[in-house]
């Protein structure tokens, strides 16, 4: 009930009257030999200033449209924190890796190379890695997470809502195996794949993380799974979790933490 009366307060406080610009743009992709569809959210009064960033990416069967369509407000949350909000077409089953040999799924050098390059060149966002996040849900949850942590040198904060931070109990799902092999064939690559097996490669003080997660989420395991090996590894991130499933009547909630999360990192950056 304080969730839904917070987000009330929210939404009652920006009376809905957002003035951010939305551009769909196409986003050359030299990766992949293809543009790529991308919603930017430019806060209101933007010009002449040089805005931190955050990319945010769908799950699984989705596109660079949901969350602008699925969540309205999101424009408004733009505007509130004075932030680009950045929303990338991962493909309807990418999970943002790059497959060796497939010029269809390189979307970890799309993401994490040719469009903040674009921004960068196009836009007057911060260029310096302390303004810049990243974030998503179910798979872009999972997205996320493995694009800031094996780019720990472009990204300073990263979260992940309903996330699938560990593929492995799923090795039938989602076309994962298209893209890895057969789990019980390639363990090593699935291994090499999954955010849970990659938290040692997290530098000291390097990201400030967010992980959320519903209680009533297919998901909810493996989040609690993965909050309690970084907490047993010593690695400093906030976890939440509130009754929710895994839609988007949740994440249109968790998206308001996650963006609180990440505004009060920019304006205090953590040492």
């Amino acid at each position: 009930m304080r969730i839904h009366f917070l987000l009330c307060c929210f939404l009652l406080s920006i009376g809905f009257s957002y003035a951010a610009k939305v551009d769909t743009l196409m986003v050359p992709s030299a990766a992949m030999n293809k543009s790529i569809k991308t919603v930017v959210i430019q806060p209101e009064n933007a010009k002449g200033k040089t805005l931190p960033t955050v990319y945010l990416l769908h799950g699984y069967s989705g596109n660079y449209s949901n969350w602008v369509n699925k969540v309205p407000a999101i424009k408004a949350l733009a505007d509130q924190y004075q932030m680009y909000i950045v929303c990338p077409d991962g493909g309807f089953g990418s999970w943002y890796w790059d497959i060796p040999n497939d010029t269809n799924y390189q979307y970890e050098t799309f993401v994490s190379k040719e469009l903040i390059n674009y921004m960068e060149s196009n836009y007057e966002v911060a260029k310096d890695r302390s303004k810049r996040a990243i974030t998503g849900l179910s798979m872009g949850g999972h997205g996320a997470l493995y694009l800031a942590i094996k780019h720990q040198d472009l990204y300073a904060a990263a979260g992940s809502t309903a996330g699938g931070v560990d593929i492995r109990p799923f090795p039938n799902n989602w076309e994962m195996a298209k893209r890895l092999g057969e789990y019980s064939e390639h363990a090593d690559s699935w291994n090499a794949h999954t955010v849970m097996e990659m938290t040692h490669l997290i530098k000291p003080k390097s990201l400030a993380l967010f992980i959320d997660c519903g209680t009533e989420d297919f998901f909810y395991q493996v989040n609690t799974r993965l909050h309690e090996k970084l907490t047993y590894m010593n690695i400093p991130h906030r976890f939440l979790t509130m009754p929710g499933a895994h839609n988007w009547d949740y994440w249109s909630k968790s998206i308001l933490f996650q963006l609180v999360f990440f505004n009060d990192f920019f304006t205090t950056p953590i040492k």
